[in-house]
């Protein structure tokens, strides 16, 4: 059996004040999974998808990425890692004084990739997502929908082999954020690994993904995709 690319093992998370994000958390997430993580608002969701991306380190147990203790790694290997992730946002952010192209390859000019290399993943990446008619309009230029999926193109411009979504249609209505679902099954068919927290049940029923649930920072149930909905 391969090895997952996510995996928690006795993970949690304090912050100062005695506040205890996480407690004691144990999952594995297997390459070309796509994964809905839910919950009520505080129970730690967004504390978990940092945790995956380094964004912030565990106070106890190890969080394994491909097998590699995110958690010990220096901060010369952090963005090694993080090329490897792509991270979708609630509120878009994007860069409102740059295009709609700029914002997209904004990940590739940090890695410092080539231009006519950028040109072409970015011009890639807006096609998958619908929007390439759009690379030289600014963000305040699309409705929220676009906005929103200009957000998912910055995300896989570098091909991440896992892309995580942190409540991606908390702003959208229901038309636009069974949209962007579409948008997030058509990526993990062709391979993606997808890990979304979300706190709406009636989509997350409708799809059939696996899901974790959370409750005050404890993992209270992983239900297989064979359950969901049924």
């Amino acid at each position: 059996m391969s090895e997952p690319l996510i995996r928690f093992e006795q993970v949690a998370k304090r912050y100062p004040g005695g506040v205890h994000a996480l407690e004691d958390i144990d999952f594995q997430l297997a390459a070309g999974e796509m994964v809905f993580l839910t919950g009520h608002s505080g129970a730690g969701k967004s504390t978990l998808l940092k945790l995956v991306a380094l964004l912030e380190r565990p106070s106890r147990g190890r969080v394994l990425f491909a097998g590699r203790n995110v958690g010990q790694l220096s901060r010369r290997h952090i963005p090694g890692l993080r090329r490897r992730i792509g991270i979708v946002f609630q509120d878009h952010a994007l860069l409102a004084e740059r295009r709609v192209f700029d914002n997209v390859a904004l990940p590739l000019v940090i890695a410092g990739t080539a231009f006519p290399e950028i040109r072409r993943r970015v011009r890639a990446a807006l096609d998958q997502v619908g929007l390439l008619d759009k690379e030289r309009v600014y963000p305040g230029m699309l409705s929220a929908g676009q906005q929103q999926r200009v957000g998912v193109a910055r995300a896989i411009v570098a091909r991440p082999s896992l892309l995580l979504a942190d409540e991606p249609t908390g702003n959208l209505d229901p038309a636009l954020s069974a949209e962007l679902m579409r948008l997030f099954m058509r990526l993990n068919e062709q391979g993606m690994t997808i890990l979304i927290a979300s706190h709406d049940l009636v989509l997350i029923r409708r799809l059939g993904c696996r899901v974790l649930v959370l409750d005050k920072g404890r993992l209270i149930d992983d239900v297989p995709a064979a359950q969901v909905g049924a």
